[in-house]
């Protein structure tokens, strides 16, 4: 474990909030984190328990950079017991900070990307970063918080016009991957990075990828999340999906038994059958991302795809769920309509 100098991050920080957030003087900055409870202390691994302190520690850091440099803005840090889950909802009073602040920034372990309190805080106008997992490696040079966010704009939005003009899917991979699906009438959208241009903005730092919702139930075939691809995952782990939901899972191991449990597999239960929704396709576009067993950058690396499963209620959808997981494809050949806009990772466009 290195704990963070606040030197090596001072102007990456700076960097995320005037050109990533567009941060105001007058404005209000929320940064959340999530820190472990009694239970995650009793039964989580000890990398997991240190790398959620280190995220904690760093989501302190950024708020104190930025009160030190902004110092026309309000500037809050948040620290809240962690939910267990990506998409599982906050407490009341994080939600409500979150919906009364102009730019918030989430270095959380869990998600809140699918969350009720992440949808009120850009309806009331805020702009968020959801950066879940995230570690402070990701500001150095070089890496994926360093990239072009302008090209990366320009890439997304070519790949979202691609998605929003897709009727029929195809997606395989030399792992084993073969799905199929319908994003007949659906938009494609592109989360960038600069998300200071407009109220209500929103999405992932390090951001990088152009993403759609898959026709409920429509969805037909395998996805092979492949070892290594998914964190703590030591072999491949397989999903069956017919109309549109996960029936079967095998392999694995612990992170199999973990989603076998969150699933539960063969219940008609509509909590479960919403976690087991195929909730989206996206399609990664950071050059500078590279780590695969880091899921937040991973499903932005530039030739990768991902299909995340759960909700999507939050990002248009019609399933809610208190659950959303992101599974990456690498080397993926990605059809459109019988036409290869991927091959073998390779873009074609």
């Amino acid at each position: 474990m290195s704990w963070l100098q606040e030197e090596a991050i001072t102007q990456a920080v700076i960097d995320m909030l005037t050109v990533n957030m567009g941060l105001k003087p007058g404005e209000k900055l929320l940064v959340v984190a999530d820190v472990p409870r009694i239970i995650d202390w009793q039964t989580e691994t000890q990398a997991k328990l240190e790398a959620m302190a280190e995220r904690a520690v760093l989501a302190r850091l950024v708020a104190g950079i930025a009160a030190e440099h902004f110092p026309d803005c309000s500037v809050s840090f948040l620290p809240f017991p962690a939910t267990g889950r990506h998409g599982a909802e906050l407490e009341e009073t994080v939600a409500q900070r979150m919906k009364e602040s102009d730019v918030v920034v989430a270095p959380t372990t869990y998600s809140l990307s699918h969350t009720d309190a992440r949808l009120a805080t850009i309806q009331a106008g805020g702009r968020v970063a959801s950066m879940p997992e995230f570690e402070a490696r990701m500001f150095e040079a070089g890496g994926p918080m360093a990239a072009d966010y302008r090209k990366i704009a320009a890439d997304s939005q070519t790949f979202a016009d691609l998605l929003a003009t897709a009727n029929e899917v195809t997606l395989r991979t030399a792992y084993g991957t073969d799905l199929r699906f319908s994003l007949a009438g659906r938009p494609g959208r592109a989360d960038c990075g600069l998300y200071g241009t407009e109220p209500g903005s929103w999405g992932n730092l390090p951001a990088g990828e152009a993403y759609a919702i898959p026709l409920e139930g429509t969805g037909q075939g395998k996805l092979v999340a492949p070892a290594g691809w998914y964190p703590n995952l030591a072999e491949d782990m397989i999903f069956r999906i017919e109309r549109g939901e996960v029936v079967e899972l095998t392999g694995g191991g612990a992170v199999g038994d973990r989603f076998r449990g969150l699933f539960n597999l063969g219940s008609d239960d509509p909590l479960y059958r919403a976690r087991r929704n195929l909730a989206e396709l996206g399609v990664g576009t950071n050059p500078n991302a590279r780590k695969p067993d880091n899921t937040l950058e991973a499903e932005k690396i530039k030739g990768t795809v991902h299909i995340g499963i759960g909700d999507n209620i939050h990002m248009g959808g019609q399933v809610e769920a208190d659950s959303h997981d992101d599974f990456v494809q690498p080397r993926p050949d990605l059809i459109f309509d019988g036409k290869a806009v991927i091959l073998d990772g390779e873009w074609q466009i």
